[in-house]
């Protein structure tokens, strides 16, 4: 499909999402950039349920071309995996609230009480553990128990999990998780029913963080190391009945899970199945199609999409499409602690040399995704982005070619860049561009389920990479230093900053920022701050996606939400009628 048509096709499924139809699924999608009106298309209708309210029972299935990155908490730090397993496995201090778009910023407490207590100056947060609350073999859950996955989201062993603990924590530099017997004097843990975590530095934004698995429970005695991914043990509505990697995951009902104690989790389905190693192109038609158990069914990855062409026609497969906004911004990065990424100019051509039209086409047009012109998406800026750089969206070749020739790279180089498999058409799509410049790429690609424990590894990586970041929360502190902060790489299991990028100023200023305790002005701090990094272009911003999934016709409950990056919350989704369920 030539680029004017799949524009054209993506523009009318804009279009399409706008008019709807009764019943249809309604789009929300803040971070759009506004037409000649001051409306995206897309935005016309805002996030609804669709199908209305789900019956208890029957088998719900969900189809997959991957498998998890991770389901143990400690490692748990990818968008979709975070919503499937705080959802359905385990519990947190802290969740979402369970309502469609961006409504589901809203915290509520979840095994605590409330959303914590703050004390000396926000360096001591206190919270306090609902009575009632078991595992899946009835044993109760205990503060203990949440010390103890904080203590062990430290091991070496158990990489890539968030690191809001590590950085944070008062005493926690250099601990190495508690196999040794060794415990954080800074988690305290006075009862069964109280944690108490101590800060090095005020952080009134902790009972955001946590949110994250790491402040999910895990009993020492059902500990296994790197073996828990597997077969983590639930405090949530449902278990794991099976699991075979890369296949098929079983989920049955947790009996133990008391909903009186849950305000947000459902339960509809009585088991979820989900099939893993499935073509992804495969999905899409047996989803439009919608028969049998496909009937019963969702997809774990968005929609492609060439897809789109197979939805416009039928206005009864657009009233089961959702679009949510993911609220993350895909990046190039590159590696800024060797050569030739270690100069700026290089850097700074990459960034003009990149046709963000081109890969924003290869990624389904303007119905999928928005350009993106800074790193934080724009929720984060009041809802648009600003242009600092004013780097074209189409890029500047020639701007590329000087600021290389200024560089003593007249003739080009060569590089690698790695993607994640459903990236391939994003990654040819760069790759095309800096060729125009004279920067020949070659593609890597890896499967999605091993993509960031490649990315992460610092020592045997590309020079390249194409990924993402998402905001844990509405706030800069949760993107930029994740992202930017040179502090926090590691050898390996290294999660956000894979531009190696070690700033000074950057850094310091940082630092500022988090001990502001003014919020709107810490903000506009953040703000300021993206566009003095990206004039050092460690990164190019690309992209804001949208997550297109169309839905089985007795699916019910169903809606994106943009705290899990536009994915499918899987606290409210079941099935209209359990019967016509199989599996």
């Amino acid at each position: 499909m030539n680029k004017r048509t799949l524009t054209a096709l993506a523009t009318a499924l804009a279009a399409s999402l706008a008019l709807g139809a009764t019943g249809c699924s309604k789009t929300e999608h803040s971070d759009a950039g506004p037409d000649a009106k001051g409306k995206n298309p897309a935005t016309a209708n805002a996030g609804t349920v669709v199908g209305g309210t789900p019956q208890k029972g029957g088998t719900l299935t969900v189809l997959s071309n991957q498998d998890f990155t991770h389901l143990d908490p400690a490692r748990n730090w990818v968008m979709n995996d975070m919503d499937f397993g705080t959802r359905m496995l385990y519990r947190t201090l802290v969740t979402y609230k369970a309502a469609p778009g961006t409504g589901g910023g809203e915290l509520v407490p979840d095994l605590a009480t409330d959303l914590g207590t703050s004390s000396n100056g926000a360096k001591t947060w206190t919270f306090h553990l609902k009575p009632g609350v078991t595992y899946e073999d009835g044993s109760p859950v205990t503060a203990q128990d949440v010390k103890y996955n904080v203590e062990r989201s430290f091991s070496p062993d158990l990489p890539g999990g968030a690191d809001y603990a590590a950085r944070y924590l008062a005493g926690a530099e250099g601990y190495q998780g508690p196999a040794q017997g060794k415990h954080l004097d800074s988690v305290k843990t006075p009862d069964d029913h109280t944690i108490v975590f101590e800060l090095r530095k005020p952080f009134a934004e902790f009972p955001n963080a946590t949110v994250m698995p790491t402040f999910a429970p895990v009993p020492k005695a059902q500990d296994k190391g790197p073996q828990y991914d597997n077969r983590p043990f639930s405090s949530g509505p449902y278990k794991i009945e099976s699991y075979a990697r890369g296949k098929k995951l079983v989920l049955v009902r947790n009996t133990h899970w008391d909903a009186a104690t849950d305000q947000v989790r459902k339960a509809y389905p009585d088991r979820l199945v989900m099939v893993m190693g499935l073509k992804a192109n495969q999905i899409d038609d047996r989803l439009i199609a919608s028969q049998g158990s496909d009937a019963s069914a969702v997809s774990w990855g968005a929609l492609r999409p060439e897809s789109a062409a197979k939805v416009l026609p039928s206005a009864e497969v657009r009233k089961r499409l959702i679009a949510e906004s993911t609220n993350c911004t895909d990046m190039v990065q590159m590696n800024t602690g060797h050569a030739p990424f270690d100069d700026v100019k290089v850097r700074q051509a990459v960034q003009y040399a990149l046709d963000k039209d081109a890969v924003l086409t290869a990624s389904g047009g303007p119905a999928f995704n928005d350009p993106s012109t800074a790193y934080m998406p724009a929720s984060l800026f009041g809802g648009k982005q600003p242009d600092t750089v004013k780097v074209p969206v189409a890029g500047d070749v020639a701007k590329a070619k000087q600021l290389l020739k200024d560089a003593g790279k007249a003739d080009g180089f060569t590089t690698k860049m790695t993607v994640s498999s459903g990236d391939k058409g994003r990654g040819e799509a760069i790759q095309q561009a800096l060729a125009k410049a004279g920067i020949k790429v070659t593609i890597e690609t890896v499967d999605p389920s091993a993509f960031y424990a490649t990315i992460g590894d610092t020592k045997n990586r590309t020079d390249i990479v194409y990924t993402g970041w998402c905001p844990d929360y509405p706030s800069g502190s949760t993107f930029l230093p994740f992202v930017f902060d040179g502090r926090y790489i590691k050898e390996k299991g290294n999660s956000g900053n894979h531009s190696l990028f070690r700033d000074e100023a950057t850094m310091k200023r940082m630092d500022e920022i988090a001990a502001l305790t003014d919020a709107k002005q810490a903000n506009t701090a953040w703000q300021q701050l993206d566009g003095e990094i990206l004039a050092k272009a460690p990164a190019v911003p690309v992209l804001v996606r949208r997550w297109p999934l169309v839905l089985g016709t007795n699916i019910a409950g169903a809606y994106g939400q943009t705290s899990f990056g536009g994915q499918l919350d899987y606290a409210t989704v079941g099935l209209k009628d359990p019967s016509k369920s199989q599996g």
